[in-house]
């Protein structure tokens, strides 16, 4: 074939692209040369924890916004590769949500089973990407952090999985810059224990404000306020959490909230969400979209409209993981070899976008958006070879999942799921989440 891919980031979306021409190799098929970069010394993308906030060891904008203790908030049922399961890789069933260390071990099992990690360049991160259009080309600049060398490559395809949860949006507020307490970002907190005995208040009504929030809370804070911008999260929370509507200022340690209440707070830690950032990409390549189901600019969820030999994945606001960077890194994989063709006219690329996201503008309501993702999934994988697994009962987890947040928001980790791959159901854990607090894999797994 003698064609040549780049896929940047080794994180889970990366990791599936890999997987992926390995699956086609495996079954006999011509893959081109494939050649992942990874800025950090390790695969894993996001999983990675590390105490540094910042810079990394080589100067670089540190990636992880991983934090000790971190459980996975929705249950590994919905999120199980359809290729490899929980009980392969541990040798029995597990319970429903794991800590981090279970699940970098679950990731890593999978890719060191496909034998890939020669196809990645560690510690090498992506400067520069320009297409040559006379070439019909890409020209990848690249930094050897560990050599300190930057050379080119050129390549036919770019894969771009470099995530989009690793640079803050952090918004300003009046009073900030004389604030005497702690003011962090999500993505540079990185221990709950920090704050034990502390009045602690998150910006956000999100996924991070939920559990960083949860994380302070089980880890002795003394109080967590939570801000919401346009509605609260509307939990049973415990006696010692409440929610408030937006920040106004901050003068000296107290906050002023929009309803004319006030705290004073020993910390602030702003879960305010990320942007999709990829200071690599020259504006004709760069997506720039919000963090919704629907992503601009990319036919069928992943293939650059305005250059098709270019594909994101993974961009998507996500309630599927890793099986729907599977499905989609499974369809980049046979565009590229030649089983599936994109339109050549740009019109019908943008108008499946458009399509997308007036069906996602349809409705906002959770399990809706549950189900467009789900269908979303299946549609990818029916094109491909990737195995199939019981999409719809999937979404009837994560359905659960919601209601057993709604019952308890800090028990919904104590209950336990079927696997849609193997069909077993999941032990309960013998500990309850609140008291828990050795997130360590072997503390996890003991019997």
């Amino acid at each position: 074939m003698n064609k040549r891919v780049a896929v940047i980031g080794a994180g889970p979306s990366g990791l599936a692209q890999l997987r992926a021409f390995q699956s086609a190799a495996k079954k006999g098929a011509e893959i081109p040369e494939v050649v992942c970069f990874e800025k950090q010394s390790n695969w894993g993308g996001l999983w990675n924890y590390t105490w540094r906030t910042g810079v990394d060891e080589n100067g670089e904008p540190v990636h992880c916004s991983m934090y000790r203790y971190l459980w996975t908030n929705g249950p590994k049922e919905g999120l199980e590769f359809a290729d490899y399961s929980f009980e392969e890789h541990f040798g029995k069933q597990i319970a429903s949500y794991p800590p981090r260390a279970v699940m970098v071990d679950y990731i890593e099992g999978r890719v060191i089973k496909a034998g890939v990690r020669d196809w990645i360049r560690f510690s090498t991160v992506v400067r520069w990407v320009e297409y040559d259009a006379d070439a019909g080309d890409f020209t990848v600049t690249v930094h050897d952090l560990v050599k300190d060398h930057v050379y080119k490559e050129r390549f036919d395809y770019v894969v771009c999985a470099s995530g989009h949860f690793s640079t803050p949006n952090a918004p300003e507020f009046p009073g900030f810059e004389h604030y005497s307490g702690r003011i962090v970002h999500a993505h540079d907190f990185r221990d709950a224990r920090e704050f034990e005995g502390k009045d602690v208040l998150l910006l956000g009504s999100s996924y991070s404000a939920e559990d960083i929030g949860s994380q302070c809370w089980k880890y002795g804070a003394k109080s967590v306020t939570t801000a919401f911008r346009t509605a609260p999260m509307g939990f049973k929370w415990p006696e010692n959490w409440e929610e408030k509507p937006s920040l106004v200022k901050v003068e000296g340690k107290t906050a002023y909230f929009k309803d004319g209440t006030s705290k004073v707070v020993d910390a602030i830690i702003l879960c305010t969400g990320y942007k999709h950032y990829f200071p690599f990409l020259p504006d004709e390549l760069r997506l720039k979209t919000a963090n919704r189901l629907a992503t601009n600019d990319l036919y069928k969820g992943v293939v650059f409209v305005h250059n098709p030999k270019l594909f994101y994945l993974g961009m998507q606001d996500q309630w599927f993981t890793f099986n729907m960077f599977d499905a989609q890194a499974w369809y980049v994989r046979d565009i590229i070899l030649g089983r599936i063709e994109v339109p050549a006219d740009k019109q019908v690329l943008l108008a499946d976008v458009a399509e997308r996201v007036a069906r996602e503008d349809a409705s906002d309501e959770v399990k809706y958006a549950i189900k467009y993702q789900g269908d979303y999934v299946k549609e990818l994988v029916a094109a491909t070879d990737y195995p199939s697994f019981d999409v719809d009962g999937a979404c009837e987890a994560f359905f659960e999942w919601k209601n057993h947040k709604v019952e308890d928001i800090m028990g919904f980790r104590n209950n336990c799921y079927k696997s849609l791959i193997t069909g077993t159901m999941a032990p309960l854990h013998h500990t309850p989440w609140k008291d828990a607090l050795d997130d360590s894999m072997e503390a996890y797994l003991k019997n």
